[in-house]
């Protein structure tokens, strides 16, 4: 039940909209490299200054913030429909101070990079297991008991993360702030973000008509012959493997799996088999343009794109709310 006219023409603009953010994040920097000296750099082999900038530092980033920017919509957008509200992000079951515990905790120990994104998914995946063992029960699973559960165990781990910050010593602090407001600028390993991403929307895509009846009430759906229960508990799990994907690459990024999602609705977009693609290019573009903005604004030095996201975030969804229709 789209209810705009051409959704893929919407769907179209978007794409272009993807392909342009990304130009644009390769195309600013501390270097200056002019539009014909990036496209010849993606098109010729020749190893060069512009090819290592662009290949090595530029096309990493851009493509980390794409895919951590597609995961959080798409979070967001199978959360939304999960909890049967528009303004659920997919940080409101805990899995974000699951994570945040588990990071933090090892940059007070003094970890490396990779023990630290271990202690993070060890974090978030715990948070994940007691969200579902203390929710569901057989053969029956309380969404409001689901939501509780988050939001008090989200209140236990925003308690944990302060008493990590205010013991850790003042050197680690900035590091740790950087993780809690979102830095892509560490991210390493992008194939297992963009393989997540890819499964996670290709699963989502296959149960979109399943997804526009859910939509419609859990007893409709059950009149109309969906199986509501499994489908329910492959949202979540769905829902929070991206989330914990979109983590291992950039820490806690708030807003994008709030604001993204509502948005395309706002635009008229309600079936699923829109909703869920263009939630995924727009919110790769509104992230990978964020990060620029966070990396070049104040240059040379960089910006928590998390502050960014809230900041361009919030008038966005503001405007789209005003509007009458």
């Amino acid at each position: 039940m789209s209810s705009v006219k051409h959704p893929l023409l919407l769907l179209i603009f978007f794409f272009l909209l993807g392909l342009g953010s990304l130009f644009t994040g390769l195309l600013f920097g501390s270097v200056d490299i002019p539009i014909p000296g990036i496209i010849d750099v993606l098109l010729s082999p020749v190893d060069s200054i512009p090819h290592q900038i662009i290949w090595q530092l530029r096309l990493p980033r851009v493509s980390a913030a794409f895919a951590c920017g597609g995961l959080l919509a798409l979070a967001g957008a199978l959360l939304q429909v999960l909890l049967r509200n528009p303004l659920a992000d997919p940080y409101i079951l805990g899995v974000s101070g699951g994570a945040a515990v588990g990071a933090l905790l090892a940059m007070l120990l003094g970890w490396g990079l990779v023990l630290t994104n271990l202690a993070s998914l060890a974090g978030a995946l715990t948070a994940i297991a007691i969200v579902f063992g203390l929710s569901f029960r057989v053969g029956d699973w309380n969404l409001y008991r689901l939501l509780l559960t988050g939001v008090v165990l989200s209140a236990g781990c925003t308690a944990l993360t302060t008493l990590i910050l205010t013991l850790a010593p003042a050197r680690d602090i900035k590091g740790m702030l950087f993780w809690l407001m979102g830095d892509i600028s560490r991210a390493e390993e992008l194939a297992p973000a963009w393989a997540m991403l890819i499964i996670v929307t290709a699963l989502s895509m296959l149960f979109s008509g399943s997804l526009n009846v859910l939509s419609l009430g859990q007893m409709k759906a059950k009149t109309l012959g969906v199986a509501v229960l499994p489908l329910q508990i492959g949202i979540y799990f769905c829902a929070s493997l991206a989330t914990v994907s979109a983590l291992m690459v950039a820490g806690a990024i708030g807003f994008v799996g709030l604001i993204v999602p509502h948005a395309v609705r706002l635009l008229g977009v309600n079936d699923f088999r829109w909703l869920l693609p263009l939630s995924v290019l727009s919110g790769g573009s509104f992230l990978t343009l964020a990060d620029t903005l966070a990396r070049t604004l104040w240059a040379p030095q960089q910006l928590p794109v998390g502050v960014l996201t809230a900041l361009l975030g919030v008038p966005m969804l503001l405007m789209l709310l005003s509007r009458k229709h």
